[in-house]
């Protein structure tokens, strides 16, 4: 009776993903146009804020509870999971087109949010004075962001009342029904997603339970990239229909979102602030500055993430959730897997990340680019 309750659930979170990832990537496109606003600041920031409304509801609940590691587990594993498993996949199946402004502004923000997470966190705690300055970072990012965005040449019809004299009788009106209706489907969307996450993720743990796996490996796995679906879910659909800025931008937003407002607040709302153990300065804190730096040379070169490129990312996720896995059931070999991947597939990685850099400078460049 519990395999198919759990079977159940598993197959309704699937259902309410597709179709919630539909609905989102649907209603965003629509208010973008509407708007005047590109895909790209749309996929940064409503369907990027929204597809990671699990990961603020779970690491604000946890600091609540007083269980503040959780939260930064939460925000480092959710933008490890985002990078190199998201991104990866996505680009695996479609290769994705990277605009300028992503990497001239965008990525260095993120780049610069992650780098400050370490920093703030030098003194073996993110107190509630560091996660106020990280909502503030966050908030003057996301300032700077709409105000381009009203600037950009697409958005004149962002204020189409100033210029409903020259508009048919009715056509103000019916862009406002139609912005409250795609407005209405992005709602549904993410209602969808956060009740497919949290579906999947109850099906998958107690078929996890019956075979036998451990607490720890159940939320060092399965929850930690249970919160991250929605993002897969939009990305993906994202991805299908064409709309590759938002695929791009809910990454990228997500990330941000993540350190800025989910790891901003559980400092804040914590009286201890957030805990920096001492285990996560030896892997984890490392690999997520890592995995926001290593997107600069894959955004740049020829700004598209190419279907090896989503490989190469897939497999730095791959060789990450070993040495948990294998940290986590305290396995002999842990502590040599480490410093195997420490000493080849860094530099692999760094070698080929190069020669791709290397082989874009040299290819000839059409005029104008």
């Amino acid at each position: 009776m519990v395999i198919v309750t759990a079977i159940g659930w598993l197959v309704a979170g699937l259902v309410a993903l597709l179709f919630g990832g539909d609905w989102l990537v649907r209603g965003a496109s629509r208010l973008a146009l509407l708007a005047g606003m590109s895909p790209l600041v749309i996929g940064l920031t409503v369907v990027a804020f929204g597809t990671s409304a699990p990961e603020l509801a779970v690491s604000v609940a946890a600091s609540l509870q007083g269980k503040t590691e959780l939260a930064l587990g939460n925000v480092v594993g959710s933008n490890l999971f985002n990078m190199f498993f998201i991104l990866g996949l996505t680009a695996l199946i479609v290769p994705l087109s990277v605009e300028r402004r992503l990497i001239r502004l965008d990525v260095p923000v993120m780049v610069l949010l992650s780098i400050m997470v370490p920093i703030v966190g030098w003194d073996g705690t993110i107190s509630r004075a560091d996660g106020g300055l990280l909502i503030v970072l966050m908030l003057l990012y996301l300032g700077s962001l709409l105000r381009g965005s009203k600037r950009s040449p697409e958005s004149v019809a962002v204020h189409p009342e100033e210029i409903a004299p020259m508009l048919p009788t009715g056509f103000v009106a019916g862009r406002w029904r139609k912005g409250i209706v795609s407005l209405a489907v992005i709602v549904a969307g993410l209602a969808l997603l956060l009740f497919g996450s949290q579906a999947i993720v109850r099906g998958a743990v107690d078929l996890a339970r019956l075979a036998g796996m451990s607490e720890m490996l159940i939320g060092l796995t399965i929850v930690a990239a249970g919160t991250s679906l929605p993002e897969v879910a939009a990305s993906l659909v994202a991805a299908s229909k064409g709309e590759r800025d938002i695929a791009v931008g809910n990454v990228v937003g997500s990330n941000l979102f993540n350190v800025g407002m989910v790891l901003g607040s559980s400092a804040a709302v914590s009286s201890i602030g957030v805990p920096v153990p001492e285990a996560a300065w030896e892997r984890d804190l490392f690999t997520f500055v890592v995995s926001a730096l290593v997107c600069l040379p894959i955004f740049a070169t020829g700004r598209v993430v190419s279907r090896w490129e989503g490989a190469l990312l897939l497999a730095g996720y791959g060789l990450f959730l070993t040495t948990q896995i294998l940290a986590a059931v305290e396995h002999p070999q842990s502590d040599g897997f480490d410093g195997a991947v420490l000493r080849l597939a860094v530099p692999v990685i760094l070698i080929v990340l190069a020669a791709d850099w290397l082989r874009w400078l040299l290819a000839p460049k059409p005029l104008g680019s």
